[in-house]
């Protein structure tokens, strides 16, 4: 029969014969994955509107390069570290461009909050924008996207303890920005 690395393992562990997949399945398994992508592509962006593009990107960067996708490793993994490499470029070429030098469209678009969950997202966010990109990048893939210890290090390319003290780090961080106490759990 099938060896287990010629299976297309999903978040949920369900095992699918990669050799097998439809193209309506290849669609499903990388759907499933669009709303943590969209996640953790706001997190990236803070703009629902270039989150959902970069989730798009993905996506069918995702179906073009399907015949690319190792069997037996993590799908949910492969497409976050995709998005990540494509926020990544989109952001080393929006260094070289130049745009609202004056500020007056950005201006133009603030808005009051309307709600108090929405002045406490601010501070939150104002909180993440203080953290190092590293650590940022950890505490969002963790403690936002819900991924493993072990997903986390695989997207960004590290060790596994490495990710563990960027997490615990920025937890601690954020809890003094905020003013929050730190608990011993």
């Amino acid at each position: 029969m099938t060896e287990a690395h010629d299976y297309l393992r999903q978040a949920d562990n369900k095992a699918i014969p990669v050799a097998r997949l439809s193209e309506d399945e290849w669609r499903d398994a990388i759907l499933g994955q669009a709303a943590a992508l969209r996640a953790f592509a706001w997190t990236l962006s803070r703009n629902a509107t270039d989150a959902d593009d970069l989730v798009q990107d993905t996506l069918v960067k995702a179906w073009a390069n399907r015949e690319r996708f190792e069997a037996g490793t993590n799908l949910r993994a492969w497409l976050f570290t995709i998005l990540r490499n494509t926020w990544y470029s989109a952001v080393a070429k929006r260094r070289r461009e130049v745009a609202d030098e004056d500020g007056k469209h950005a201006a133009g678009l603030s808005a009051e909050p309307s709600q108090d969950w929405a002045i406490e997202m601010d501070d939150l966010r104002a909180a993440l924008d203080k953290l190092p990109p590293e650590h940022r990048e950890a505490i969002v893939m963790v403690g936002a996207a819900g991924l493993s210890y072990e997903e986390a290090a695989e997207i960004a390319g590290c060790a596994l303890g490495t990710i563990k003290s960027r997490v615990n780090r920025a937890r601690n961080r954020l809890a003094e920005l905020m003013d929050m106490p730190r608990g011993d759990a």
